[in-house]
């Protein structure tokens, strides 16, 4: 800690751990200004590129670039190395100015320079009140000693810190607060002072961190949590299983219904007089039909239909839920398990093939011949438009869905919780407060890591962002990683102030209410990311990893959240292909799309089209062997192939992980220092 009474700040300063790349974005998201320490003569090296590369795709607060070194080269080396680092730094920042640090007064422009420079603003963590923890204690539960108390000392930033709202540890999870006190404030800024030699106008004090330690002061309670006040730590919905199922009918519904069929079963008839009920049913209509037997033998033969379709479809779906079919890949059984090296070239080599047939063939899929066709793809259905045919965004729901929590309207809530924050006088500890927070039910594990070095910072949420739903991010993919991407595969998320694991779906980011599914993770264009996650309130930056076999974890896209809309309809597409046997004007036999007549009825309301733009429709199978003849809009090439479009909607698989492991870390770094900043202004 750093104090200087003459230009009335103090700063605080901390580095990370060689090599450690979630600490060093989690250091930025909290940080005041970041001074970068350049090499004197190569300025930074590949390994110092990648980790700006992330640093800017997070957001980057304000910052100093700084050399120090340069005094200590011989004199013609040194003119030759300010300007090969003048053009390594216009690269990155062609506005900025290079400080040099090899002299006191040069240290002292320094500092001047973080107190007077303007700061730059990070939008996800203006809203939101967060701390960088100075000392932390824990004090263990009776009950268990796994799980505790943690004490948490550190100054308030951003917004006023609300002791009912609820406290994410980055990395760690989500918990409440018991009370927040307000201790002496261990770094004072008017300390004992020690005026400098060489410049007496020039005053500060050095403080040591172990100082917040050694102070023992009567500590004043400002807040404690009112129950019926606090935030909940609910984050999933616990589904009803007889939800939207057909309770038993009471007896008022039962006569009801029994009135209803009197009321709609009577016939009036002309009779001769005397005539029984009985002998009237058996009195014959103009038309020369009885009424009642008939009436009833309809009702009974549509039960016996309902009844059987039922059955059907509770069969299809006990088919859908152990379906795990995937057309398209080939799978390798025959790898050599000792040699984990020859398997990972094996897979990427596969996924290489897959992604280059994708691109040639974009959604094509070969009709498999040990199943039928019909129920291979019973989750598919045709489209006479993608754009505009109708389709029920709440159809056909996976179990999942009854977990998460859904807005009416996001975009409504969001403006009206950002109103609140900006007009509202919220009670708690204000901006600039030194603060220990008492954080219920947290793990030992999280104490034992600050003990180690690793820093402990802590992010108030806002109402709803401890909830789960649906989180959609618009990313690009990154210049330097060219592997591919398949969907489903685990990522490594950074959102906003966030971080955790998820599987995701690739989808086209276009503005029509259905939006194509993406296989691969393309580099040209921008996708939408879809994965199961807490509500977070836009904007936040997004960056996506994978980890290595290695264990490191490469940079793979960035981007930023788009929204929480569990409606969003990711459409996947599969197309069948077909060769035309025998063309006559614009009739034409097809085979090869099916291999048996049951198949060709089924899919015969589908719509066809050709490569070359022709559209048609199925006539009538021909045979047993699945050819048919088609009717198209003009005269087809002996060369075209004709493609029907099935469509299904995909949803992202439940794989969220709030724990992220530990990369290995890189062999050098070149990005050391990292300072946040408390003005007392």
């Amino acid at each position: 800690m750093l104090l200087c009474p003459r230009l009335k700040h103090r700063w605080f300063f901390t580095s990370a751990r060689p090599g450690d790349l979630h600490t060093v974005l989690d250091m930025a998201k909290v940080a005041d200004t970041i001074v970068f320490l350049l090499d004197p003569l190569e300025g930074w090296d590949s390994t110092g590129d990648y980790c700006l590369s992330c640093l800017f795709a997070q957001g980057l607060p304000t910052y100093t670039l700084a050399v120090q070194g340069v005094s200590g080269l011989p004199p013609r080396k040194q003119i030759d190395a300010r300007k090969k680092l003048s053009k390594a730094v216009e690269k990155r920042f062609p506005d900025d100015k290079l400080l040099l640090l090899d002299t006191q007064q040069e240290a002292e422009m320094l500092l001047r320079q973080l107190a007077n420079q303007k700061q730059r603003h990070l939008a996800f963590r203006d809203r939101r009140a967060y701390l960088f923890a100075h000392a932390a204690d824990f004090v263990p539960s009776e009950e268990n000693n796994l799980v505790g108390t943690l004490k948490i000392s550190g100054y308030v930033r951003g917004q006023t810190l609300n002791v009912n709202s609820l406290l994410h540890i980055i990395g760690q999870g989500d918990f409440q607060m018991k009370q927040i006190d307000a201790p002496m404030d261990p770094f004072p800024l008017n300390p004992r002072v020690i005026k400098s030699q060489k410049d007496p106008g020039m005053a500060m004090e050095i403080c040591a961190p172990d100082a917040v330690a050694d102070m023992e002061e009567d500590l004043k309670v400002l807040m404690k949590a009112d129950p019926d006040k606090q935030e909940s730590l609910q984050t999933e919905v616990i589904p009803d299983p007889m939800e939207g199922e057909q309770t038993w009918p009471t007896e008022e519904e039962l006569s009801e219904a029994n009135d209803f069929l009197k009321k709609s079963s009577k016939v009036v008839k002309k009779v001769p007089k005397g005539t029984s009920n009985y002998q009237a049913e058996w009195i014959l209509d103009e038309d020369g039909e009885s009424g009642g037997e008939d009436e009833y033998d309809d009702i009974e033969h549509e039960d016996f239909i309902e009844e059987e379709s039922q059955d059907e479809g509770s069969e299809k779906e006990e088919e859908e839920e152990y379906e795990t079919m995937t057309m398209g890949e080939s799978v390798h059984d025959d790898l050599d398990d000792e040699n984990v090296d020859d398997e990972a070239e094996e897979k990427m080599l596969e996924k290489y093939k897959q992604e280059r047939l994708q691109e040639m063939f974009p959604d094509e899929v070969d009709t498999p011949r040990d199943v039928a066709a019909r129920i291979r793809f019973q989750k598919y259905r045709g489209l006479k438009s993608f754009r505009t045919s109708p389709w029920d965004p709440k159809e056909n729901l996976p179990q999942d869905y009854a977990r998460i929590f859904q807005f009416q309207n996001f975009t409504n809530t969001r403006k009206r919780i950002f109103k609140e924050i900006e007009e509202k006088d919220v009670e708690g500890a204000e901006v600039g407060w030194y603060v220990t927070l008492h954080v219920s039910k947290v793990p030992v594990s999280v104490y034992e890591y600050f003990k180690q070095g690793a820093p402990l910072i802590a992010f108030s949420l806002l109402p709803h962002e401890q909830k789960m739903s649906v989180l959609n991010m618009v990313v690009s993919r990154h210049s330097g990683n060219t592997e591919p991407v398949k969907a489903k595969e685990e990522l490594i998320f950074h959102c906003g102030f966030r971080r955790f694991r998820a599987s995701p779906l690739f989808s086209q980011h276009t503005a029509a209410d259905k939006h194509k599914f993406q296989r691969f993770l393309t580099a040209d264009v921008a996708l939408v990311v879809t994965v199961y996650g807490p509500i977070t309130f836009p904007p936040a930056s997004v960056l996506l990893f994978k980890q290595n076999s290695n264990g490191m974890h490469s940079l793979i896209a960035t981007g930023s959240l788009l929204s929480v809309d569990p409606d969003r309809m990711v459409i996947k597409r599969v197309v069948l292909s077909g060769h035309p046997f025998k063309i006559l004007t614009k009739m034409a036999v097809v085979r090869y799309m099916f291999f048996n007549r049951e198949d060709v009825l089924w899919f015969k309301p589908v719509e066809l089209r050709t490569k070359w733009g022709r559209r048609g429709h199925i006539k009538e199978p021909l045979g047993t062997h699945g050819h048919m003849k088609c009717s198209f809009d003009g005269k087809l090439k002996s060369q075209d192939t004709v493609l029907m479009n099935l469509y299904k909607r995909v949803f992202p698989k439940w794989t969220y992980d709030p724990c992220v492991p530990e990369p290995v870390p890189w062999m050098k770094s070149e990005i050391s220092l990292a300072v946040p900043e408390v003005d007392m202004e």
